[in-house]
């Protein structure tokens, strides 16, 4: 295509490429563990250290980080510690980070055109440093979660028999909250802060309608995940619509389209009579021929 000829959109396709492989290998996880919203809150409390960054006139990206990892990690201790429920903390989180966000960007002399820009991203104003952040934070994430895959799904699927198992349960569950606080801040410029949840559940979802194995699941999550990113940055700059809508947007037709698929498919199985369903014997011909 014509528009990859500029550096611009070369950086905005590499950069969902990473989002797009990073998210649904973090997100499985979390589907895992029902905490499929967690991104959403923590999303909400970014928006907080955008502000501090707006504020104190800082990079917004550092700023963010460092404020969305702190919450994560507060979010992780009350769920565990606490008598307050995980979807308690993550209301909490929810209220407190946009708000917070919101006075402070109030307080700060940026106008609102960039804080919009962080909301639902802007992938044609990712910069080389920009760029340089994805790539190295995106691919710590994708490589924590492919190393330790066996631990963190023993973790995800019964927290008590990992314990048992002698697992330290804490400590890949604030890795957990650490990486899922990370991933939300670097795609902040991909697909924004509002959207960036979408893109670590979905392509799970659509993936689990056809998947049976953990290890599969993430595989074609991960598949789902990059086709969407790269489909959705051409689109965008094809028809000149936002990036991050779009690639969520993408990602939901696949997600419906596999779910259609998977549904059409059971309903032809039920039809059709058991011989038809499976392989049909050789046929020996005469003379031993097969």
């Amino acid at each position: 295509m014509e528009l990859f000829q500029y550096d611009f959109m070369i950086r905005a396709l590499v950069g969902a490429l990473i989002i797009g492989l990073a998210a649904p290998a973090l997100g499985i996880y979390l589907v895992q563990r029902r905490l499929s919203l967690i991104g959403d809150g923590i999303g909400h409390v970014a928006l907080t250290g955008v502000g501090v960054g707006l504020l104190l006139h800082q990079s917004p990206v550092l700023t963010a980080v460092i404020v969305s990892v702190l919450g994560a990690i507060g979010v992780e201790l009350v769920r565990e510690r606490g008598r307050t429920s995980g979807d308690l903390a993550l209301a909490l989180l929810f209220y407190g980070g946009i708000a917070g966000g919101v006075v402070l960007v109030g307080l700060s002399d940026s106008n609102s055109g960039n804080l919009v820009q962080y909301l639902f991203g802007s992938l044609i104003t990712t910069t080389r440093q920009d760029l340089i952040v994805i790539a190295v934070l995106g691919t710590a994430v994708l490589v924590a979660m492919l190393a330790l895959r066996p631990a963190l799904f023993a973790v995800c699927n019964d927290e008590e028999y990992a314990k048992v198992s002698g697992l330290p349960v804490r400590t890949l569950n604030l890795l957990l909250a650490v990486t899922t606080a990370v991933t939300v801040t670097i795609a902040m410029r991909t697909v924004g802060l509002l959207l960036v949840s979408a893109l670590m559940v979905v392509p799970v979802a659509a993936a689990q309608q056809v998947t049976r194995g953990f290890r599969t699941t993430m595989a074609v999550a991960m598949l789902i995940g990059v086709v969407a990113a790269a489909a959705g940055v051409g689109v965008s700059g094809e028809f000149d619509t936002p990036p991050g809508a779009t690639i969520v947007i993408l990602a939901i037709a696949v997600f419906l389209a596999i779910t259609v698929g998977a549904a059409v498919r059971r309903v032809l199985r039920r039809k059709l009579p058991p011989e038809h369903l499976s392989e049909p014997p050789d046929v020996v011909l005469q003379g031993g021929a097969r």
